[in-house]
């Protein structure tokens, strides 16, 4: 009996602190912005602005996923070594919300090039 209570336990564990890691980079939703904020760009500023947000989502996205590798990594040797820890575990809300930022930047852009005809091409990635 005394068994099933500590895998239940572990279990338990686990499945809190799996949900308090930082989230994959790819699995960050863009937030909202609206295109109009880009309305009074030209196709060429709105491709310059494109390159510079890329830049910056991508380091964004690599700061995200190193915090994610971080967690996991805690949050493994707290549930195998001292599972009290793994309360502590719980990911970074500013490297997320500044991903999801960058996101919702690009998507407005790519709404304003569309509207403006301008012809950039956008990779998702």
């Amino acid at each position: 009996m005394k068994h099933i209570h500590t895998i239940a336990a572990f279990a338990a564990v686990t499945s809190l602190t799996v949900a308090g890691c930082a989230s994959r980079s790819e699995d960050v939703a863009a937030s909202y912005v609206s295109p109009i904020s880009y309305q009074s760009y030209t196709c060429k500023e709105l491709s310059q602005e494109a390159q510079r947000l890329s830049g910056a989502a991508a380091a964004a996205a690599g700061a995200q996923d190193s915090q994610r590798t971080k967690d996991t990594v805690a949050t493994t040797a707290a549930v195998v070594i001292f599972w009290p820890a793994a309360f502590f575990v719980g990911g970074d809300n500013a490297k997320t919300a500044e991903l999801a930022r960058l996101k919702g930047q690009m998507q407005a852009i790519e709404q304003a090039a569309i509207q403006k005809k301008c012809g950039i091409s956008f990779q998702r990635g």
